[in-house]
């Protein structure tokens, strides 16, 4: 039996342990652990922490995403983001991917259930692009605790709306309350009717899994890609 992989997950909250607890199944063995006790500044993101580690799982905070790809990406080790809400780094983030020519994969959600929903999201709005009578919203609720909103999900299933020829406003709202794992909805309603497409996480686990079978496709690769959407890579791989 072949020896695990070893794996650094940086930003050790709730996401974290939870990888931290299935990395077993897929073959990896934690061996960093990075958080705001350890790496508050990135004085953990040094080449002698980094030594031997084969993949990293980066779940933080939006404003910690560049300062931790940058530092890990000059470890010349690759990686996998599930954090949201960065996206404005994201030409930044490709410039030190390039710069240090390591591989990186990110998605605003590793869910495989949630990459079904991308698509069947985006077939609808392309069937109801030519029918003017139809209006569109975009919905989603997170726990309190959740730092960004509208989330990375919900932009993107709007994006993917945008892309299939939607052509009319789309109302997008967003609540954050309590402990809820995640509800994302898309809907469209006329006259005569409304259509309902949602998504209801009933907890992380899904999202974590869909980090580590990322972690796994991302090792040996180079260069940045977008889990692609679809439960897994999409034939090819994710989009680059």
């Amino acid at each position: 039996m072949p020896d695990p992989r070893r794996l650094a997950i940086v930003g050790y909250g709730k996401m974290g342990r939870l990888v931290e607890q299935l990395a077993p199944e897929y073959g990896f063995a934690v061996a960093l652990k990075l958080d705001e006790f350890n790496n508050a500044r990135g004085e953990g993101l040094t080449a002698e922490n980094f030594c031997g580690i084969d993949v990293a799982i980066e779940f933080s905070i939006p404003a910690a995403v560049l300062p931790n790809v940058e530092g890990i990406a000059a470890c010349g080790v690759n990686l996998v983001v599930g954090t949201t809400g960065w996206g404005e780094h994201l030409p930044a983030v490709r410039q030190a991917v390039e710069r240090h020519g390591i591989g990186l994969v990110w998605s605003p959600n590793f869910s495989a259930g949630v990459n079904a929903l991308f698509h069947l999201v985006a077939e609808a709005a392309r069937l109801l692009a030519a029918h003017p009578e139809y209006g569109a919203w975009a919905w989603e609720i997170h726990h309190s605790t959740k730092k960004d909103a509208p989330s990375g999900t919900l932009l993107k299933l709007v994006n993917e709306m945008k892309t299939a020829g939607y052509p009319r406003p789309i109302d997008v709202a967003s609540n954050r309350a309590g402990a809820h794992p995640g509800t994302h909805e898309i809907g469209f309603d006329s006259a005569s009717d409304t259509i309902t497409i949602r998504h209801t996480a009933r907890s992380r686990e899904g999202f974590a899994r869909g980090a580590l079978k990322a972690a796994q496709w991302i090792i040996g690769r180079k260069g940045l890609h977008e889990w692609g959407r679809s439960p897994g890579p999409p034939p090819g791989g994710p989009h680059v």
